[in-house]
């Protein structure tokens, strides 16, 4: 980012300053989670509906940051006396226009890319073709939100050359923010599709209001055969500027598709461009990519490249990295694999995932030389040598001749390797040991040999977990509660079968308040992780007291045996005010206090003077069964009533919480002051599924292909007989996996290539056959059990079983790989 002045910020967003003028802004900082040096630093302190970036000011404050954008400073100022405020009316709208009077003072060409799908790989794409011919800034990552948008701009610098940015948007009114920011020359709409329609009223629409990016535009190109969108385009700009650039397969265009011929994993694209026959191949064969290359090969044109250059770019286009994975490694390693590209932009956001890993407190960095960035390799590296520095990274490892040659920029432990070979041969020189490992290399440095001997090594069958799907499932949640309150995430049984540090690290870093586990072993092992958050133990057994005080576990207390016990514990240790949840039962009928019992209880709790309430709770019987809506605003009712009593007769204030992830959505008025999210985190609900995103997704893929002759069976006890000639698909997964053995003999089906394969004979221990006849399969294509296309609560209905089940039994030997898209 280019540096500026405290004041020459102030007066882009017509801001008040308070403290010094003169400071100097070479970074700006909108989430305080993240690992970041203060230096230079200027945090906009954002609002949104569930969080408030001006609460964390005093934290970062005490961490040495000194410069603040705010929407008032008069209430902190005081608290914060060295520390220089720019006040605003709106901190959003100040960023926006921050980074628009950044924008203005570049005469780059930039390219601004909208629409449904696409934007963010026919970026990418551009990048791979256009870098080295020009110096490139671009968006990284997805980052095409009104926040993400301007924090992308910002990083144009005195290098930039040309400018890469895409923006998406969810309701009107977004993109007349982000088209001064962005401020394209040439435009291009991808298409348009379903995503992100709730905010809008109707396709036309969001068409309409993604095409405000483009005001001002010298040339858009778009898909005539997206006939929405190019009605759209011909209404909206009615022969004023920008000049459409258009191609397409049907219609005539300026770039006319002819014939588009598939073979051997490549797709040869022949096209006629001012009365010439062109041709381009691409090494993909699927529709979407050739549909993203067609737009990559008309901005090429749109930028009068010749066509043997764009042959050359377009025939080495490289797989985008959609999503950033996490996997277990070798000697109880965690490896994140970013392997795709390497750039500053890209490495920075990829240390700050590499950072929110508390398991570890070992972090190493596997980094190659980036490539044609444009910067003498010297400077280059030296940045690269301070954001490692910044983001207090333990090990570096550098690979490539240019990282070895400038090995003196950097001061912390490191090893330096000419080529990925030569890492390979010597790794046993090195160590990796209870470390979080990040890969992060260009392309040609082949880094997925390096993934491959890094990971543990497990069968084919994977549980993938989005982290992003459940981030998104938390914050829906958060959005229907009442300001202030709180929210324990329920993390046992393995996170639902997702894997518990993982999980538990991710709510840590999006600050839930507390995290629920059944027995005292899974919160002893999250702490052993890193885990700082507050646990409740739902199920403490006397045997386990000692060792959950020893980790600061706090118990559920559910009868008097249990209270006297553990106050005898908590005595012995000489523990003041150590906090317990009281389990009241108001009708579910499992653990806790009866009504009649309540007096009891109060009478020791006053005669125990170690301990202290922290919170007092139920749990509903039937929050998302409507027939039973009568019975639970009767358990809610009593709860209310005993709490309340609790609450008056201790004498403090007692947080009280009693709404499961069905009653955070049917029962909005009983949220009291906490509540208690499960299953809705993992995107399964009986309400509200079409607000929630999938987060579990179980895959396989195909071992052996047979074609079975009519009369032959299929598996143990033959239970299976064809009648006529049959392909099957054998997959690497059966009972031992966790895959219910009901769902032989045709009661069940696997997604392959998108269709339904049902499960023919029984299953096995490790492997279960599917019928594949008429499906075009090839072995080792990818198979779905269940996931975005066939969702677990679909398996669950066909079993007659609840999700909670099938996900819990996911065996242990299944591998778990978290990725962020």
């Amino acid at each position: 980012m280019v540096p500026y002045t405290v004041k020459e910020i102030a007066n882009a967003v017509s801001g008040k300053i308070s403290g010094k003028d003169d400071g100097v802004v070479r970074t700006v900082l909108t989430d305080s989670r993240l690992q970041h040096s203060p230096d230079g630093a200027l945090f906009i302190a954002l609002k949104g509906d569930r969080h408030n970036g001006y609460e964390y000011i005093p934290a970062l404050y005490k961490k040495g940051f000194r410069t603040f954008m705010v929407d008032d400073a008069r209430a902190i100022s005081e608290t914060c006396p060295e520390a220089t405020f720019i006040s605003v009316n709106d901190t959003l709208k100040a960023l926006q226009e921050f980074a628009a009077w950044h924008r203005s003072k570049f005469s780059v060409e930039v390219i601004g890319i909208t629409g449904s799908n696409g934007k963010t790989i026919i970026k990418e794409w551009l990048y791979q073709c256009l870098q080295g011919k020009w110096h490139i800034t671009r968006s990284p990552k997805s980052y095409n939100s009104q926040v993400g948008v301007p924090l992308s701009v910002l990083l144009l610098d005195e290098n930039s050359e040309m400018g890469l940015f895409e923006a998406g948007i969810s309701k009107p009114g977004e993109m007349e923010h982000l088209q001064p920011v962005i401020q394209p020359g040439l435009g291009i709409f991808t298409n348009i599709g379903e995503a992100h329609s709730e905010g809008f009223k109707d396709t036309g629409q969001k068409i309409e209001e993604k095409l405000k990016l483009f005001a001002g535009c010298n040339m858009l190109i778009c898909c005539r055969d997206h006939h929405l969108v190019w009605q759209a385009v011909q209404n909206h700009f009615n022969r004023k500027a920008p000049r459409i650039f258009s191609w397409s397969a049907r219609e005539h265009a300026d770039l006319r598709l002819t014939n588009v011929k598939k073979y051997n994993n490549r797709t040869a694209i022949q096209a006629v461009y001012q009365n010439k026959t062109l041709e381009t191949v691409i090494p993909f064969t699927d529709d979407a990519s050739v549909e993203n290359a067609v737009h990559v090969w008309s901005a090429m044109l749109c930028l009068n490249l010749d066509q043997p250059f764009i042959q050359k770019k377009m025939a080495n286009l490289a797989p985008v990295a959609m999503r950033l994975e996490q996997k277990r490694g070798i000697n109880n390693c965690i490896l994140i694999n970013d392997s795709y590209n390497a750039d500053i932009n890209s490495l920075s956001i990829a240390l700050d995932v590499l950072n929110r890993s508390v398991m570890h407190q070992k972090k190493t960095l596997v980094l190659s030389d980036i490539m044609q960035s444009g910067e003498k390799t010297r400077d280059l590296y030296a940045k690269v040598a301070a954001l490692v520095q910044e983001k207090k990274i333990s090990r570096f490892i550098g690979i490539g001749p240019d990282i070895r040659e400038n090995s003196h920029c950097f001061t912390i432990p490191g090893s330096f390797f000419k080529t990925t070979d030569e890492f390979i041969e010597r790794r046993h020189e090195l160590i990796f040991q209870d470390e979080v490992i990040l890969l992060k290399g260009s392309r040609p440095f082949e880094f997925e040999k390096i993934s491959a001997l890094l990971e543990q090594k497990v069968h084919t069958t994977r549980l993938e977990i989005n982290l992003d799907a459940m981030v998104h499932n938390l914050n829906y949640y958060r959005s229907a509660l009442p300001s202030g309150t709180k929210i324990m995430v329920m993390v046992k049984a393995l996170s639902y079968g997702s894997g518990t540090h993982e999980i538990a690290s991710l709510l840590q870093f999006q600050k839930a308040d507390y995290l629920g586990v059944a027995f005292a072993d899974e919160g002893v092992s999250l702490r052993q992780s890193g885990i700082t958050l507050p646990i409740m133990v739902m199920s403490p057994e006397p045997g386990s007291f000692e060792t959950m005080l020893k980790h600061q576990l706090e118990p559920e207390i559910y009868n008097l045996r249990i209270l006297d016990l553990f106050n005898q514990c908590i005595v012995r240790n000489q523990e003041i005010d150590y906090p317990v949840h009281i389990k009241v039962d108001t009708g579910m009928h499992r653990l806790g206090f009866r009504e009649n019992e309540i007096p009891e209880l109060l009478q020791h709790l006053h005669d125990f003077h170690h301990l202290k309430v922290k919170t007092v709770f139920s749990h509903l019987a039937a929050s998302d069964e409507e027939e039973h809506d009568v019975f639970t605003r009767k358990q809610i009712t009593l709860f209310r009533k005993i709490a309340d009593q609790l609450s008056s007769e201790l004498g403090y204030p007692v947080i009280r919480h009693i709404l499961n992830s069905g009653g955070i959505e049917r029962f909005p008025d009983a949220c009291f002051d906490m509540v208690r999210l499960g299953i809705g985190l993992y995107g399964i609900s009986a309400c509200v599924q079409n607000k929630l995103r999938n987060v579990s997704s179980l895959k396989s893929q195909i071992s052996q292909i047979k074609v079975i002759e009519p009369g032959e069976s299929i598996g143990y006890s033959r239970k299976a007989k064809v009648t006529e000639k049959t392909s099957i698909a054998i997959i690497p997964v059966g009972y031992a996996d966790g895959i219910n053995r009901k769902l032989g003999n045709r009661n069940g089906c696997f997604i392959v290539k998108g269709k339904p394969a049902p499960i023919i004979g029984n299953i096995c221990m490790d492997m279960t056959m599917v019928d594949i006849t008429g499906i075009k399969a090839s072995e080792g294509d990818e198979v779905i059990i269940f996931g975005d296309s066939y969702p677990v609560s679909r398996l669950a209905e066909q079993l007659e079983t609840i999700p909670y089940e099938i996900l819990t039994g996911i065996s242990g030997r299944v591998k778990r790989v978290y990725f962020h898209e």
